[in-house]
């Protein structure tokens, strides 16, 4: 589980609860069930009228994900391509096909290369999956960052509706205050939800593309390097490039070993 995502959105809203408590001892007042209907209804109405709605539901699951996952670790990747590249060295290319992997992108790059495929075919193929991959997540991206804008408009909406119904009531001074009051919370309600949820959830979905994207790249530029080389180190200096330099660890003599790859039985 990704705990600096949820500490970071729950410390959001504990920190301007507090605030808010510090401030007045009715934490009712920051109550209004009409606000709240016409900002949360109206930024999902909005959201659906713009995407289809296996598009919104994707990305309702994919804002679930970044919770529920830890985000992917290039370096793992790396370890795992230079175990299957001594593997390929030691058993040939058709030994990759009995490699197990939990990643289906992977899984497909070594059948490919156990079935001996044209190097340029096996990177063509596999870059369109990840331009695939790519579009998929940028819809799911702009749903909410399209939220994220969505929310403090129908706030605002909903501080004319409140401005609205204030005005009618100008003959009864002492309900003017507390009129005032309900008609701006909907405009707080749209920026708490688009500022704490909508606007991070979408950097954070960003920031995971673009891993899993490192992610897939290592898969891709390491199935080809090995089919051309089959060499070590010269795998290990292509896909080096994808880590910071002071990161990188140059292999040692029993990492060159005859070891058996992680993750075959």
């Amino acid at each position: 589980m990704d705990f600096t995502s949820l500490i970071g959105i729950i410390s959001g809203f504990g920190l301007i609860i507090y605030a808010i408590m510090l401030g007045s001892s009715d934490f009712t007042i920051f109550l209004n069930v009409p606000g709240i209907m016409i900002v949360i209804g109206g930024t999902l109405a909005a959201t659906l009228v713009t995407f289809q709605i296996r598009d919104t539901l994707a990305a309702f699951k994919a804002g679930f994900i970044i919770f529920a996952q830890d985000k992917q670790n290039p370096q793992v990747m790396i370890a795992t391509m230079l175990q299957i590249t001594k593997l390929a060295r030691r058993e040939g290319l058709i030994a990759l096909s009995r490699v197990e992997a939990d990643s289906p992108f992977l899984k497909r790059a070594l059948n490919m290369a156990a079935d001996a495929n044209d190097e340029d075919y096996i990177r063509k193929t596999l870059q369109a999956d990840i331009d695939s991959l790519k579009m998929r997540h940028y819809v799911v991206q702009d749903v909410f960052k399209k939220m994220g804008s969505y929310a403090p408009a129908f706030g605002m909406l909903g501080t004319l509706v409140g401005l609205i119904q204030m005005l009618s009531k100008l003959d009864d001074p002492e309900a003017i205050g507390p009129a005032m009051a309900v008609a701006l919370l909907t405009t707080f309600y749209g920026s708490l939800m688009a500022t704490v949820i909508f606007l991070p959830i979408a950097g954070k979905l960003k920031a995971r593309t673009i891993l899993e994207i490192q992610t897939l790249e290592i898969i891709r530029d390491g199935t080809v390097s090995l089919m051309g080389s089959n060499n070590y180190l010269a795998v290990y200096e292509r896909l080096s490039s994808y880590i910071p330099a002071k990161q990188r660890k140059l292999p040692t003599a029993s990492d060159k070993g005859d070891e058996k790859p992680a993750g075959r039985r």
